[in-house]
């Protein structure tokens, strides 16, 4: 202890101390003879002790690891790690043929289990997500928020690489998911047929109304040929033909008479 230590505090020079042995006895750790060697250390580094003519790599783990110096460096062997085996008790089986299965494409990327070898049947077949909401009358939620989300695979829009890319869903789970929401093929097919007799219905009455403008435009405007100049009728009271849904007037001055319909 140095004199100007002498003027520190009690408690000051009490922890220098215990600091002073922890270090000690850190460095004597590091200074371990080797087992079988009854002489004394010779030289240390950091990472290797030399003992006599041996050197020893300290493993940090409380061991000693020889060192030979034709011993192959660790970067020239670099370490492979294998791939865990798979145990066949573990193998999932094929819904086609009942065969386990180690690796599948469709199971990997949709969870199906069907193998390679029964994938390309004609079942198994992709269907774009605007051609899925059309058939199977689903909507954006069904496929991405409803659990658990249907999976799907992006391919480039072969119409045009400039749009977007789309999303093709495997058919058999896009039924599936229908069915879940509607109940049975049957109620899907007739809110389909529902939904088209509303769409004729609404075209039909779009037509009418335009028929209904294009005679009021062409009888909007009269003229007496006879005469060759202008009349003005003047109209009687008008009757209603319930089966035609028209009117007809006739025309008080003149043998003229006039069917329409109010829209």
């Amino acid at each position: 202890m140095s004199a100007g230590d002498e003027d520190l505090p009690h408690y000051l020079r009490k922890r220098i101390e215990k600091n002073r042995l922890k270090a000690v006895a850190l460095k004597n750790t590091k200074l371990v003879c080797h087992p079988y060697f009854k002489g004394d250390v010779s030289s240390v580094n950091k990472t290797t002790i030399t003992v006599g003519n041996t050197k020893f790599k300290d493993t940090g783990g409380g061991f000693l690891l020889e060192e030979h110096e034709n011993e192959p460096e660790e970067s020239e062997y670099p370490l492979v790690q294998a791939e865990a085996p798979i145990i066949e008790p573990d193998r999932p089986e094929c819904v086609e043929c009942a065969k386990p299965f180690a690796t599948s494409w469709l199971f990997e990327q949709f969870d199906c289990r069907c193998c390679d070898e029964c994938k390309e049947q004609e079942k198994y077949k992709f269907i774009t997500k605007t051609e899925a909401k059309t058939k199977y009358l689903l909507q954006d939620c069904d496929f991405d928020k409803r659990e658990p989300p249907l999976k799907c695979i992006k391919r480039k829009n072969p119409h045009n690489v400039r749009w977007g890319e789309m999303k093709l869903y495997l058919e058999i789970q896009v039924e599936a998911r229908a069915i879940e929401i509607w109940g049975t093929e049957e109620k899907i097919e007739e809110e389909k047929e529902r939904r088209e007799e509303k769409k004729v219905q609404a075209k039909m009455k779009k037509h009418n109304k335009q028929l209904k403008e294009l005679r009021m435009n062409m009888r909007s405007s009269l003229y007496d040929k006879s005469s060759g100049r202008s009349h003005s009728h003047e109209f009687g009271p008008e009757s209603y033909n319930e089966q035609e849904d028209t009117y007809t007037r006739c025309c008080t001055t003149c043998p003229y008479e006039e069917t329409f319909e109010k829209i």
